[in-house]
């Protein structure tokens, strides 16, 4: 079982296997028919494509964030429609640094899925071992039976992190680069800055100049520089939307520090209640 990244080496032996399915998230945030476009135009082979606004978000309501979580129930019987079974291996790659693809990683597990990997390198890592693309559709599988289970992993509402603010029980990660979370050339979201008390952890930063994960123990000694003695099941991982957010977490998990909780509304939510306190700069 794979259940936090995989090489494209090893997927290469997998892709005839059919107890073994492969999911495409590209999808770019400011043009969001891009990923659909890249998957029709080449993909891996047998790779089903899952849009990040249809499929792994739910209903918008103007207060809960630009990508706030689909219904579990629901978002499982999608999956199930694509052919996943409870005892799948699901890999999952992109080509934006693996960022959509964590936020995949981490839904699986949100309804108990376990064997879910990233392909470490995506897209551009795959090409560059030599991997096959191809335009053909993959035929439809058999309907799998994953259901929703028992949750793996753990997340936290805003009226739970505006709670923290008096407590600093938690530490609020925020994985946007550093002029979005000091507040500046904020494009997405209609006020810039972040929370107050959280520090920041650029996503890209879990990532070698090739756009594969670091080493477990660089990772390590990155997260353990901001923790401090604090364990990881004390951390709030948070970002714009709820996606790269994962991206953190994924990279403690490879790490050897599980346990970190995801805000998925981030910033998006956070900053669209006025009376919620906003900080900015460093």
């Amino acid at each position: 079982m794979h259940t936090t990244i995989i090489s494209a080496a090893t997927l290469q032996a997998h892709l005839a296997d059919p107890a073994w399915i492969v999911l495409d998230v590209r999808h770019e945030l400011t043009d969001p028919q891009a990923g659909r476009a890249a998957y029709t135009a080449g993909h891996l082979p047998g790779a089903f494509f899952l849009h990040l606004d249809e499929d792994l978000s739910g209903p918008k309501n103007g207060s809960n964030g630009r990508h706030p979580l689909p219904d579990r129930v629901s978002f499982a019987a999608r999956l199930a429609g694509l052919g996943v079974n409870q005892a799948s291996q699901v890999v999952i790659y992109d080509a934006q640094g693996s960022m959509m693809a964590a936020r995949l990683w981490w839904m699986l597990r949100w309804i108990g899925h376990q064997a879910a990997a990233v392909l470490d390198g995506g897209m551009p890592g795959w090409l560059a071992a030599g991997g096959e693309i191809t335009s053909t559709l993959p035929p439809a599988r058999n309907a799998g039976n994953l259901i929703a289970g028992e949750s793996l992993v753990g997340s936290i509402d805003a009226a739970e992190v505006m709670s923290n603010l008096a407590v600093q029980d938690k530490l609020v990660i925020d994985a946007r680069a550093p002029d979005r979370f000091r507040g500046e050339n904020e494009t997405l979201d209609a006020v810039g800055g972040h929370i107050p008390g959280a520090c920041n952890r650029f996503f890209r930063d879990n990532l070698q100049a090739d756009g594969r994960f670091k080493p477990a123990a660089e990772l390590r000694a990155d997260f353990t520089a901001l923790l401090g003695a604090r364990p990881a099941s004390r951390i709030i991982a948070q970002c714009g939307s709820g996606v790269t957010a994962c991206h953190n977490l994924l990279a403690l998990e490879i790490s050897g520090l599980p346990g970190a909780i995801l805000y998925p509304g981030s910033w998006s939510e956070w900053s669209s209640d006025p009376a919620r306190p906003v900080a900015t700069g460093n």
